[in-house]
């Protein structure tokens, strides 16, 4: 199963086939899906206000009045991308999963979210217990207390979700279920990115062993602009492999036409993991 949680849609456009959220086979053993961040917030929204009416100490906060502005504020599609994500990272229909990421701010962003939203939740858990001993103690003084504590409050959702952010995180960080792939090009920014990139995944240790150099220019002795551009390419390789020398670096040379479509992308596969 391969999924894009790219805004722009790319997937669709790669494999030359019209994808929506839901999954469809494509080929003999592969199925995609591409999350529309629009639906996705929709449906997100939809799931979630219920839960608001579940978890008391929320009930009159306003939180129901502000969550049409909240999901028109930056970053809820990627939250609400994310409980789709989750929601395929815990199926067992599927025995691999692909995630195909936006650029690398984009991606990045998406990748820290366990670690933001486990934090988030852990904020929420104690603001609930604040509020639940502050009611416990005016149930106990005041006339019409009941002196009853009011263990739930809130608690067992917020603890599910918890759970499965923590779940998430622990299979993004374990190499023997998670692998990611690093793409760039042979040039100076995009090695420097990539290496701002790795600091980053290494943070939220999150599986990085492949580095796949893409669209080196072929050697043409006819061309001195593709033999000047090449001879400039290969010195950025060298500096990859030392700046990136623990890790498996792959490369894939630059192609006369676009690469898209199954046949095509099959065509790479070969060159990059049979060779």
């Amino acid at each position: 199963m391969i999924i894009s949680i790219d805004p722009a849609h790319s997937l669709s456009d790669s494999l030359e086939i019209k994808l929506e959220t839901e999954a469809k086979k494509v080929a003999k053993n592969l199925y995609a899906a591409e999350i529309d961040p629009a639906k996705a917030v929709e449906e997100y929204k939809e799931k979630l206000a219920p839960q608001i009416e579940k978890i008391d100490f929320l009930k009159g906060s306003g939180l129901e009045d502000t969550f049409d502005i909240a999901g028109m504020a930056p970053g809820i599609d990627e939250i609400a991308a994310f409980d789709r994500f989750l929601r395929y990272m815990h199926s067992n229909e599927y025995d691999i999963i692909i995630f195909d990421t936006a650029p690398t701010g984009h991606a990045l962003r998406f990748l820290s979210l366990p670690e933001v939203l486990d934090s988030w939740l852990g904020k929420m858990i104690k603001l609930r217990l604040r509020f639940s001993g502050m009611i416990n103690t005016l149930k106990k003084v005041l006339p019409f207390g009941k002196g009853e504590s009011d263990t739930k409050f809130g608690t067992e959702q917020l603890e599910e979700m918890k759970h499965r952010i923590e779940k998430a995180r622990e299979i993004m960080s374990d190499p023997n279920k998670t692998h990611y792939n690093l793409v760039l090009i042979p040039e100076m920014m995009s090695i420097l990115e990539s290496e701002r990139s790795l600091k980053v995944l290494n943070e939220y240790r999150i599986p990085t062993e492949t580095i796949i150099v893409n669209m080196l220019i072929p050697e043409n002795p006819h061309c001195k602009f593709c033999t000047e551009r090449r001879k400039q390419q290969l010195e950025r390789v060298e500096m990859i492999k030392k700046k990136f020398k623990d890790y498996k670096i792959l490369q894939l040379h630059l192609f006369r036409n676009e690469v898209k479509g199954i046949k095509m992308l099959a065509g790479v596969s070969k060159i990059l993991f049979e060779a």
